[in-house]
């Protein structure tokens, strides 16, 4: 009866085990992988604005007229983006409650982009996210 206990209790622990760490860790895993494919889908976008900044020289009007298509993907789901007038681009995905904020800025000519993303642990180092 003993043997009986400690195998159901052995099974219980597992099973625990399974749902507290193991699950949590592949969701995070895709959230991870719809936080770089939404990145990959601004890249487009990214390389319009920076031209068209780099060529007048400022930030004004660099997104205007910029689109990118909302993509849905079997394994994310819907991804979207918005172009706004000064090129900031922002990019979100519903299912695995995740956003970006891409955010250009000009200096001697350049244009450099900063990137944030919500939440933190999702997103890839070079937009905020941690080691």
């Amino acid at each position: 009866m003993r043997i009986v206990l400690l195998m159901v209790a052995g099974l219980a622990l597992a099973g625990f085990l399974v749902v507290a760490v193991v699950l949590p860790q592949m969701a995070g895993a895709e959230t991870k992988q719809a936080a770089n494919a939404l990145l990959s889908g601004a890249e487009a976008a990214q390389k319009q604005v920076t031209e068209r900044a780099q060529k007048t020289g400022n930030l004004a009007g660099s997104g205007a007229e910029v689109k990118i298509a909302a993509k849905n993907d079997p394994k994310h789901g819907e991804l979207k983006w918005l172009v706004a007038e000064n090129g900031a681009i922002r990019g979100w995905n519903e299912k695995n409650a995740i956003e970006i904020t891409l955010i250009p800025s000009i200096e001697g000519g350049k244009v450099a982009w900063n990137c944030k993303g919500y939440p933190v642990s999702a997103m890839p180092l070079n937009c905020g996210g941690r080691p």
